[in-house]
């Protein structure tokens, strides 16, 4: 596609954050009816995030949860998802994984919808630490990763996707995703360049 105009580097900032998706156990422990194979996301995000804590650059996570009216908000996308009313406040499901647990001051962030900007203070966030590029992990790699690409897009940041980040249930989906990030949205990079860039960053 870079013969017709696509595809081309946004190249990332000096100001990188974090912002890992939906790593929560009930995406990720094959006991629940939402889970992906997303073992080597976590595992990369777990590199991720000590290159981002050794460079002291922001770092989010997102997790998705109903309460009863969390649920009358999110209805229609529960009407085409109803595996999401697994996420129960209170229960293990939308916690994140124990293996890249969040530390003091790292905020999780409580959203109904697919990107993590959605009704989320993150935009704020993100200014407020003076960030210009977002390098997004987590999962679903064709729903709430690309959401949040294209969202951080618009709010005017460059975005950096670690391939080795992302996780998806099926593989046509994560490759098509991946595909329409890197030719619109972002930069789709092995995950060595995106921890040298959080390393760099300090």
């Amino acid at each position: 596609m870079a013969a017709e105009g696509f595809g081309g580097r946004q190249r990332a900032g000096a100001r990188p954050a974090l912002v890992v998706v939906d790593l929560v156990n009930g995406f990720t422990d094959p006991e629940s009816p939402l889970w992906c194979d997303a073992e080597a996301a976590v595992a990369a995000t777990a590199r991720l995030l000590d290159a981002a804590r050794a460079a002291g650059a922001p770092v989010a996570f997102t997790t998705v949860e109903y309460d009863e009216a969390g649920a009358r908000v999110a209805r229609a996308f529960l009407a085409k998802v109803p595996a999401l009313r697994t996420l129960v406040p209170g229960t293990r499901w939308p916690r994140v994984d124990d293996r890249i647990a969040p530390r003091a001051g790292e905020p999780v962030l409580v959203k109904l919808f697919a990107s993590a900007f959605f009704g989320t203070p993150l935009a704020a966030m993100l200014a407020a630490h003076g960030a210009d590029t977002v390098i997004v992990t987590g999962a679903s790699t064709s729903g709430c990763v690309r959401a949040t690409v294209v969202d951080a897009l618009q709010h005017g940041y460059r975005v950096v996707v670690p391939r080795e980040g992302v996780a998806d249930r099926q593989a046509g989906p994560h490759e098509a995703a991946l595909f329409d990030i890197d030719a619109k949205y972002g930069d789709v990079v092995a995950l060595g360049e995106a921890e040298a860039l959080l390393r760099e960053a300090g």
